[in-house]
C-alpha cells in the first residue's frame, strides 16, 4: 500500500479534520484557495520548487516555480483589483491550457471574486448564454477568442472589461478592452489577499448540459478541504511526484484536480496545450517522466484504437499510477492498460456538483475491472428505491444513487436557479442522477444516467454494459448505446459504433458483432440494430452524448448541445 493507508485504514475514524490540521485550518478562521495553492506553499520552503510545467504547440515551453505562481497570481489579483473588481464578482476565464489561464485561476479567487472558467472553444452563442446568466463582470481572453466576445458584449449590459493577454499593440482597444501582458510587465511581490471563509463564493463552472441548459453550479472556499484529500488518497499525489491531468479547466476535473488539488499539495504538474494525438501523449510522458496520470475513458480508448506497438517505442516506466474520470471505465480499458503500462487505470466517480472525488478505486485495493470502487471515507453513500428513495438493502439490486449532504466541496446552488437545485434531493439524500447497483463487498457497478437505462418489456437494460461488450471485439473503436422505438416493447436497443481504422461498416461485420455479443449478453440486452458512424456526439469534457443520439431516434427536440466538441 502507498503512503497513505489501506482504505480500511482510513475509514475507521475517519473526519474531515484530517485534512483541515494538514492544511493548519481552524474552523471559523480564513480560508482561500488562491493563497494555499501558492503562498502557503512559498512558506513551507518549496518557493523554487518548480509548480507547472507547460508546453504549447511547437514544443514551446514554459516553467513556473511556486514563487512565480504566487508572484504571477498576485500581479492578475492586483490588475484586476486595480480596475475595481470586488468581492463576489464574476471574472470569466476564456483560453486555451495556456499558463495564464491556470495562475488567472489563482489570481482571481485572492481577489475574493468567483472565478468562472469556460472552454475555449465556445462559441459566441454558448459563451453569452453563460456570461449572461452569471451577471459576469470581465473576461479574460485572448486576441484568437476576442472576436467572439465583441460580438455579444453590447447584450451584456454586466460585462465591464475585456481583458487579452496576447494583444497585438498595432490593433487600437475598444472602450471596454483592456491588454494584461504578465511576461512583461513587473510581477507583484506583495498583494493583500481578500479574507474568504468557509462559505465564501469561490468557482462558478456551467455544467455541460446533457439535459437542458446549462446550470451554473457554485462552490466555495471550504472545498479545498475535500480537493486536497482526494488528491493525497485517491490520485496518491506525493511530494516528489510530476503529475499531469489531462482535462481542460473549462471542465471541473481541470479545476478541481489540475488546478487546486497538486497546488494546494504542493507537487510539479504538467500541462500540455496541443490537440490529441497518441503519439504526442506517449512522447510528453516519457519527456517529463510524468508519474501520476489522471485521464479520461474517452483518450484511454483513442490510445487503445492507436495500438499497442506505439506503446513499445516509448520508455514509460516512470509512470506510478493511473487514474481515469469523465464516464465509466470499461472493463477492458482496464484490462488493456494493465496489459501494455503494466498498470491499471483506477476509475472515479463524480460530477460538477459533488466537486471533488466521491466513489472511486484506491491504490492498493483490489479493483473489479469495471466497477467504479467505493465511497471516499467521509462520503456516505448508498442506491436508493427511484419511487421511495429509500435505501436498497440487498446488494446487486438496481438503483440511483445517493449521497448524504455535508461533504466540503458539495456545491452550494445553481446560480440563480433555486427550484432546480431543491429538486436534486430526495428524502435526505443528494442525488446525482445515475443508477447503479452495489455488490456484496460494498463496489459499486455503474448501470447508466438515469435517463439514458433503457426499459425493454419491463426489463431495465444497462446502456454501459452493452457498450462494454461491444468494446471487447477487436473491431469496435468506441460505441454508445440508446433506446429506440419498438411497437411490442416500447423500447429496444439500438448501438451506434466506431471502428477501428481498416474495419468496414457494412452487414458482414454487424453479423460478426452480434455474434460476438450474443455470448456476453442476455437476449433482452442485445441491440436490434447496429449503425456504424464515423465518430460518437461528445462533450468537450469527453462524455458521450447519448440524448442526442436517443433525441434522433425518437425524434426529439436536441436540446442543448453548446458543449458539443465540434461545436
Amino acid at each position: 500500500m502507498s503512503h497513505i493507508g489501506s482504505y480500511d485504514e482510513r475509514l475507521r475514524d475517519f473526519s474531515w479534520e484530517i485534512s483541515e490540521k494538514e492544511l493548519d485550518y481552524r474552523p471559523g478562521k480564513e480560508i482561500n484557495i488562491g493563497w494555499y495553492c501558492s503562498d502557503r506553499i512559498c512558506l513551507q520552503g518549496k518557493a523554487e520548487k518548480t509548480a507547472l510545467i507547460w508546453e504549447g504547440l511547437m514544443g514551446h515551453e514554459r516553467k513556473l516555480t511556486y514563487d512565480d505562481l504566487r508572484k504571477t497570481s498576485n500581479t492578475i489579483g492586483q490588475y484586476l483589483r486595480d480596475l475595481g473588481i470586488e468581492a463576489g464578482d464574476r471574472v470569466c476565464l476564456f483560453m486555451d491550457k495556456i499558463p495564464e489561464l491556470y495562475i488567472g485561476f489563482v489570481g482571481i479567487l485572492k481577489t475574493g471574486a468567483i472565478a468562472q472558467p469556460l472552454f475555449s472553444a465556445f462559441g459566441d452563442e454558448s459563451l453569452f448564454v453563460r456570461l449572461e446568466n452569471a451577471g459576469t463582470r470581465a473576461i479574460i481572453t485572448q486576441k484568437k477568442h476576442a472576436p467572439k466576445v465583441r460580438k455579444i458584449m453590447d447584450k451584456l449590459p454586466d460585462l465591464e472589461y475585456l481583458i487579452i493577454v496576447d494583444h497585438d499593440p498595432a490593433r487600437p482597444l475598444g472602450a471596454k478592452e483592456r491588454t494584461l501582458d504578465l511576461w512583461n510587465m513587473p510581477w507583484v511581490d506583495a498583494f493583500s489577499i481578500y479574507p474568504t471563509f468557509a462559505e465564501t463564493p469561490s468557482v462558478l463552472h456551467y455544467t455541460s448540459g446533457t439535459t437542458g441548459q446549462p446550470k451554473g453550479v457554485k462552490h466555495v472556499h471550504y472545498s479545498l478541504i475535500s480537493q486536497y484529500l482526494t488528491t493525497k488518497w485517491v490520485l496518491d499525489v506525493r511530494d516528489d511526484d510530476i503529475y499531469w491531468c489531462t482535462a481542460d479547466p473549462g471542465w471541473v476535473t481541470g479545476t478541481s484536480y489540475g488546478i487546486i488539488g497538486p497546488f494546494s499539495m504542493g507537487a510539479t504538474q504538467c500541462v500540455m496545450d496541443v490537440g490529441f494525438s497518441a503519439e504526442a501523449w506517449y512522447k510528453f510522458i516519457e519527456k517529463h517522466r510524468i508519474t501520476v496520470w489522471y485521464s479520461a475513458p474517452t483518450a484511454i480508448r483513442s490510445l487503445m484504437k492507436a495500438g499497442n506497438e506505439l506503446v513499445t517505442r516509448f520508455d514509460l516506466s516512470c509512470l506510478r499510477h493511473l487514474a481515469s474520470v469523465g464516464e465509466p471505465l470499461n472493463s477492458e480499458a482496464v484490462i488493456w492498460s494493465e496489459k501494455v503500462f503494466g498498470k491499471p487505470f483506477y476509475d472515479t466517480y463524480w460530477q460538477t456538483e459533488t466537486g471533488s472525488i466521491m466513489i472511486s478505486n484506491y491504490p492498493g485495493m483490489k479493483i473489479k475491472p469495471g466497477s467504479m470502487g467505493k465511497p471516499f471515507p467521509g462520503i456516505e453513500a448508498c442506491v436508493v428505491d427511484p419511487k421511495t428513495f429509500e435505501p436498497i438493502p440487498e446488494s446487486g439490486k438496481i438503483g440511483l444513487i445517493g449521497f448524504k449532504p455535508g461533504w466540503p466541496s458539495m456545491m452550494r446552488m445553481y446560480w440563480n436557479n433555486e427550484t432546480t437545485y431543491q429538486n436534486k434531493f430526495k428524502n435526505g439524500w443528494y442525488m446525482p442522477g445515475d443508477r447503479s447497483s452495489i455488490d456484496n463487498e460494498g463496489y459499486f457497478w455503474f448501470v447508466g444516467r438515469d435517463d439514458d437505462v433503457i426499459n425493454t418489456g419491463g426489463h431495465l437494460v444497462s446502456p454501459f454494459e452493452v457498450e462494454s461488450a461491444l468494446l471487447e471485439n477487436e473491431m469496435v473503436a468506441e460505441s454508445a448505446v440508446v433506446s429506440k422505438p419498438d411497437d411490442i416493447n416500447m423500447e429496444v436497443v439500438k448501438a451506434f459504433v466506431t471502428l477501428k481504422p481498416g474495419f468496414e461498416g457494412n452487414k458482414d461485420t454487424e453479423l460478426v458483432i452480434m455474434n460476438f455479443i450474443r455470448k456476453k449478453l442476455s437476449p433482452l440486452a442485445m441491440p436490434q440494430e447496429i449503425e456504424f458512424v464515423p465518430n460518437l456526439p461528445k462533450t468537450r469534457s469527453g462524455k458521450i452524448m447519448r440524448r442526442i443520439l436517443k433525441a434522433k431516434e425518437w425524434g426529439e427536440e436536441i436540446g442543448d448541445t453548446s458543449t458539443l466538441e465540434d461545436d
